[in-house]
């Protein structure tokens, strides 16, 4: 594991899902985390609604002074340059989704390119906009292009959060291997809840989910 970790990902592919899963999981393995809310663009599903979570476990969260409200405006706080000077802590950067979101992370090339940084691109193919190869690899040269990082690893994360189940990931991994092969970056995990990874029959590395992010409509009445 990296010490900077980036997560970006199309709206909705539950990248910020991973994130705070992702910043969980660095606290586990190093005792310490700062998880950073850089989405400028999406008011919806953004780390910060599980800031107490988050809080309670001990992880630093930085994010726009409106977030989570309607007065959510596009300006990041200079908290963040925190995570760039103190080399020590290990840190997750949950950025907005495509190219417009990307640009916020781009600003702070210079102080990440120097650095040993993961940048996860996050998949749902079950998003109209990431289920064919073509659309997913526009979309990372988007981002890539957008942000100045270079995506270093893939994560399957088609699902449908609280209404999942394993025919959701039916030709997802050879969709993500395609993609995999012509991006020159390894799939490195297939994530969702613990329940659906156990009858995943794949030897892929399982990152299981636990689902902070609520969904705007009650998916059970």
């Amino acid at each position: 594991m990296k010490r900077l970790n980036i997560i970006t990902g199309h709206y909705g592919s539950g990248k910020t899902e991973f994130a705070i899963n992702y910043a969980l999981k660095l606290k586990r393995e190093f005792g310490s985390a700062t998880i950073c809310d850089m989405d400028i663009v999406n008011p919806y599903f953004r780390t910060n609604d599980a800031n107490q979570v988050l809080s309670q476990e001990g992880i630093k969260v930085i994010a726009p002074e409106y977030a989570g409200t309607n007065l959510d405006l596009p300006s990041l706080p200079s908290d963040i340059f925190s995570v760039f000077a103190n080399k020590t802590i290990p840190a997750v950067l949950d950025v907005g989704g495509d190219e417009d979101g990307a640009i916020a992370l781009g600003q702070y090339f210079p102080y990440i390119k120097d650095e040993d940084y993961e940048m996860f691109f996050v998949v749902n193919a079950k998003r109209p906009d990431t289920s064919d190869v073509d659309s997913i690899l526009k979309l990372a040269d988007e981002i890539q292009i957008a942000s100045r990082c270079r995506i270093t690893a893939l994560v399957n994360n088609t699902n449908l959060s609280y209404l999942s189940s394993i025919e959701d990931f039916d030709g997802s991994f050879e969709l993500l291997s395609e993609v995999s092969s012509k991006l020159g970056v390894p799939v490195k995990y297939v994530s969702g809840t613990a329940e659906i990874l156990d009858k995943i029959d794949s030897n892929m590395e399982k990152f299981p989910l636990k689902l902070f992010m609520q969904l705007p409509f009650d998916a059970f009445a």
